[in-house]
């Protein structure tokens, strides 16, 4: 009995004594897989994942493109710029260190409350930190003399985005301010990262924000750098293990026209208004201002709270771009697109006349819409009605014209839809139709409608690149263009986007001719400019009505308020007969189209010419 209890005890023991062995042999072999996974199969994952403990990237900033006219002359360019930059960790009293540089630099209230606010983080990571920035060339020297004394500190170069043109390019050209998402550019660089990059313009990492900044902000940009530190196990950098440089943006070379964009801004003068004008042989635009205007200099670089709210306050809202955006009848600068139609639709003909009375009836409801001369034009074909700018006439063929064939019409010749590839924020408007109305005013269209858009008035609105792309068509025979601010990068040559074949050679020399004799002729409504040049141009003023009023005695009690006044606007194209330029020019509240407009779109052709 006692032997049997014995082997049971015996026969247990073993038991338990294979089962601990066999428990520590698996225990064992696991250790000899993770040794195996860590040393040999995982080994590359996790000396990256050490290695990433142990090194600190940092972004380098690029240098951004600059932009160049179409003679190769900077319009924007890199600027240097120095700053005063310090060593935190080896300054050992902050007080005693801003003390003594004082004498030498002169440091605002907000200047020192910036920097002390960053320097117990930059000293403990030993990182460096600017304390001054754009000194002046007395600053420079001053600090040169007296460099000896301050060992933690060093003027270094930083840039600046600068024009010399800072007001007359401020909307086609846009401005660059801090990115807020500059990590976006280098996704392997951790977010938090990039508050130590290294920086070459003063202002941190920046992009563009409006105009050809923000449109080509990729191609401007460049790409950024990186460098890795070593860093110690509390977080400091120890050294510079790796250099990869950061690449460059491209440059943009554009059809703009430095002298021409002068030009319209001088005699556009502090007056609300737009020029536009535009190169016929490739759809370029040569010059794109608005006014009034304000300091891309000052927005890039640094604007004080109360100059930029007094910029967003200021009535006449500089920040606007009246070329892209701006709504304005066409007025009268629209009859030759009228005349097409009707010459297309076999409406009329170059020979048919009218008598204008200075009236038009409507004959539905006797409704009277009046000419702008009383006692009209007596007999009037349509070319007498293009040269003295007959109301009635165009208000008659209007009458005759379906409106959705009509409205099809003016949107093939670039009104209501964006003309231009690479313009920033463009207003498309809208061509007015039955639809339009009804989903808009909430109200049936009108035949009197149709017979207000064929003098440009009533819904239909333009802004002056439309009008310009529309003036580069009639000048262009009916090609368009899609228009662009920059060159291609292979060729200067921007793609035809239609032809209009509906008009024969003779039509177009007609229709050249007439548009020639608005100006160049004794009877033209736009003949007081025709001395202000040595060669021909031919065009259409225009005097947009902000109020409908039945007679000139109520417009003279009117125009007492400025901003009710009309709107002057001439579109032109020259030198004629092989025209090279169209124009488009609005004035607010101008009044005369030709008196007023129309010496502002003649200088800016000279200097297109004069440029060549």
């Amino acid at each position: 009995m006692i032997f049997e209890e014995r082997q049971i005890e015996k026969n247990n023991f073993s038991s338990r004594a294979l089962i601990l062995f066999a428990l520590m042999g698996l225990g064992f072999l696991a250790v000899l897989i993770q040794v195996f996974s860590l040393q040999v199969s995982s080994y590359s994952d996790y000396e990256i994942a050490a290695l990433k403990n142990k090194n600190y990237v940092i972004p380098i900033q690029s240098l951004r493109g600059e932009i160049f006219d179409r003679n190769g002359r900077h319009i924007v360019r890199n600027e240097p710029t120095f700053d005063l930059i310090t060593r935190p960790d080896s300054i050992k009293n902050i007080d005693s260190f801003l003390d003594q540089i004082e004498p030498v630099i002169y440091l605002s209230e907000s200047e020192k409350f910036i920097y002390l606010k960053l320097f117990k983080d930059k000293a403990f990571a030993n990182k460096e930190l600017v304390l001054k920035k754009d000194l002046t060339e007395v600053e420079i020297a001053r600090f040169n003399v007296r460099s000896h004394a301050f060992r933690n500190a060093f003027i270094d170069k930083r840039y600046r985005r600068i024009t010399d043109y800072p007001e007359i390019f401020s909307h086609v050209l846009g401005y660059t301010s801090r990115s807020e998402l500059p990590y976006k550019l280098l996704s392997n660089i951790p977010i938090s990262h990039w508050k130590d990059g290294e920086l070459i313009y003063a202002n941190g990492f920046i992009e563009g924000k409006t105009g050809l900044e923000e449109t080509y902000n990729s191609q401007l940009i460049g790409k950024p750098g990186e460098r890795v530190y070593e860093v110690n196990a509390r977080g400091r950098l120890v050294k510079s293990l790796e250099y990869r440089p950061p690449t460059n943006g491209s440059s943009l070379k554009t059809y703009l026209d430095i002298e021409a964009q002068m030009s319209a801004a001088i005699f556009l003068g502090n007056r609300r208004g737009a020029v536009v004008a535009i190169d016929l042989s490739s759809g370029g635009i040569n010059v794109l201002y608005s006014s009034p205007s304000y300091s891309i200099n000052k927005l890039s670089n640094g604007l004080s709270v109360d100059e930029l709210q007094n910029l967003i306050n200021d009535e006449n809202k500089p920040f606007f771009n009246r070329a892209l955006q701006g709504r304005y009848p066409p007025a009268s600068t629209i009859k030759p697109a009228i005349a097409m139609f009707g010459l297309a639709n076999k409406l009329v003909d170059w020979d048919f006349q009218i008598k204008d009375p200075g009236f038009f009836t409507l004959p539905e409801d006797g409704r009277v819409y009046r000419g702008w001369k009383k006692g009209g034009h007596g007999k009037v074909n349509l070319r007498k009605a293009l040269l003295v700018s007959s109301n009635t006439y165009f208000f008659s063929l209007a009458y005759q014209a379906d409106i959705n064939e009509l409205a099809l019409h003016l949107s093939n010749l670039g009104f209501g839809k964006g003309v231009c590839k690479d313009c920033f924020d463009e207003d498309q408007v809208f061509v007015p139709t039955p639809e339009w109305k009804y989903k808009n005013v909430n109200t049936a269209w009108f035949k009197g409608d149709t017979v207000n858009l064929g003098v440009g008035q009533g819904y239909f609105v333009a802004t002056p690149i439309q009008l310009a792309n529309y003036a580069s068509i009639l000048a262009n025979k009916g090609k368009g263009f899609e228009l662009s601010l920059v060159m291609n990068s292979e060729e200067y040559y921007m793609p035809q986007i239609w032809q209009n074949n509906e008009y024969s050679e003779l039509d177009w020399k007609r229709m050249h001719q007439a548009l020639t004799d608005v100006i160049e002729s004794d009877y033209g409504t736009a003949r007081s400019i025709r001395d202000l040049k040595t060669f021909l141009v031919a065009g259409k003023s225009g005097t947009a009505e902000l109020v409908g009023l039945d007679s000139k005695e109520a417009y003279k009690e009117l125009r007492d308020t400025e901003l009710l006044r009309d709107h002057s606007i001439i579109v032109v194209f020259g030198p004629m007969p092989n025209p090279k330029y169209a124009v488009s020019v609005v004035i607010e509240n101008g009044e005369s189209g030709g008196a007023v407009a129309g010496p502002v779109a003649i200088e800016v052709l000279k200097s297109l010419i004069n440029d060549e």
